[in-house]
């Protein structure tokens, strides 16, 4: 089993769950100042993470 492989799946289901969470935010929202900052954080953090895991993901080869 693959370290990085392993750790980039888990970065990546964090980067999913992460945006799923800003879109629920972003659907529930009143458009306080507040809840715009925690939309971004999220949105962004969860970004970040997906496109690293994905990266991880994508760049390691299977070894047998």
């Amino acid at each position: 089993m693959n370290i990085k492989r392993i750790f980039g799946v888990l970065l990546t289901v964090v980067g999913i769950f992460g945006l799923i969470y800003a879109a629920i935010l972003l659907a529930n929202t009143g458009g306080g100042m507040r809840d715009v900052k925690t939309i971004a954080i999220f949105g962004i953090l969860g970004g970040v993470f997906f496109t690293a895991g994905m990266g991880l993901v994508r760049t390691m080869k299977d070894e047998v």
